[in-house]
């Protein structure tokens, strides 16, 4: 054995160094995959953080230019800074829109026909932070994206520079039941209406956004209709109806219709049909969503009931429409019926000249500014202070 290089323990030798290399293979192998995932999850990511930070980024910089505008237009008419505020808006939501509607490849499907641009109060059913885009993805089509204003749960005006700029866009701040200040909606309400501005009011009657997760809120909501008498709704929540009668009250000579809209969101059912939750932003970033499906109805001002009894019934009623609808859209076993809604529906195209000149201009102004020291500095300090002096400004006057 000796005479032939096999000493006896080659064999065990042999054994252990072929054991090696494979847990070297295997460990290399795992290795590997570990740094595939970390990229593909890597690559996931990058889906929203380069829009969110293009966005978020930009924030400082439109600040600035309205206020320049703001301090320019002090001796001028209310109107004319509000045309120009308007303006400045359209920039910043365009950018907003290329991001939410070219960048996600999402499909815009609208039953019903969009009027011409007018004054008008939105309402619809909530139930994601992406319903806010949405009404911006339909004043687009009619020209109307710097008129859109919002009514916001309160807590949002302490958001960074964002809460202080939507209070002067004319948004308005609420608190719920009790503590709601209807006198505070109606004189900011009044004022925009004296100064002849443009209205584009959205209003989410539901309060809160319908959360199949949170089941609680849910239940409570239907046992809310039951002790009022009113029908018990399953895809949406009982409507409030004191922030869309105050709107209807101080701008009802002002307002010309109001555009009752209907949300769905395809891929928000799960395989035992029952709905999951709508996508967040980041989600939505992610083009996790192939369609958003909005139905439509016009309403002339002055078909509805102006006393807040009466209106409150209406309101439910048209809830009780869209609780129809989205019953048949979400559970229906009919093909045809199934994930759509009635009416003739079109697609609702966007051309890319409506977007990307403002993703340049915002984005382009931007990395000048963090071109010099100069420039970040005036930069960081808006940040910093933009956000401080507006969350006390807000605090204040909100």
């Amino acid at each position: 054995m000796r005479e032939r290089g096999l000493h006896p323990g080659s064999a065990h030798c042999s054994s252990r160094v072929a054991g090696c290399q494979s847990v070297c293979v295997r460990s290399e192998c795992l290795l590997a995959a570990a740094m595939l995932l970390s990229a593909v999850l890597y690559t996931y990511a990058l889906r929203y953080m380069v829009p969110t930070a293009v966005m978020l980024g930009t924030a400082p910089t439109y600040l600035l230019a309205w206020s320049c505008w703001r301090a320019l237009s002090t001796v001028l008419p209310e109107r004319i800074y509000r045309s120009g505020d308007d303006r400045l808006y359209t920039l910043y939501q365009s950018m907003v829109l290329f991001f939410f509607q070219h960048y996600t490849g999402v499909e815009i499907i609208i039953y019903g026909d969009l009027p011409k641009k007018e004054n008008i109060l939105y309402i619809s059913n909530h139930q994601c932070t992406v319903d806010w885009i949405v009404a911006d993805m339909l004043a687009v089509q009619q020209y109307a994206l710097g008129h859109v204003r919002y009514v916001l749960k309160d807590g949002l005006k302490y958001l960074p520079l964002y809460g202080f700029y939507f209070s002067q866009h004319g948004g308005i701040y609420v608190k719920r039941s009790a503590k709601f200040n209807e006198m505070k909606m109606r004189n900011k309400l009044a004022s925009q209406v004296k100064a002849n501005t443009k209205m584009y009011l959205v209003i989410f009657p539901e309060g809160t956004r319908y959360n199949p997760n949170i089941p609680k809120v849910i239940a409570d909501s239907q046992t809310f209709a039951e002790k009022e008498g009113l029908p018990v709704l399953k895809h949406v929540l009982t409507p409030r109806v004191k922030a869309t009668h105050v709107a209807i009250d101080v701008m009802q000579d002002y307002l010309d219709a109001v555009y009752d809209v209907t949300l769905a969101y395809e891929g928000t059912v799960g395989k035992g049909g029952q709905r999951k939750e709508a996508p967040s932003m980041t989600e939505f970033l992610c083009k996790e969503c192939p369609k958003i499906h909005i139905l439509l109805e016009r309403i002339s001002i002055k078909d509805i009931p102006k006393e807040q009894i009466f209106m409150r019934r209406w309101l439910h009623e048209r809830f009780e429409v869209k609780d129809k609808v989205l019953t048949e859209f979400y559970e229906s076993t009919d093909p045809a019926k199934n994930n759509t809604f009635p009416g003739v529906a079109h697609n609702a195209k966007l051309d890319l000249r409506r977007t990307v000149p403002s993703l340049l201009i915002l984005t382009g102004v931007t990395a000048g500014m963090l071109c010099t020291e100069t420039g970040r500095k005036v930069y960081l300090n808006t940040w910093i202070y933009g956000t401080l002096i507006g969350i006390l400004w807000v605090s204040i006057k909100a």
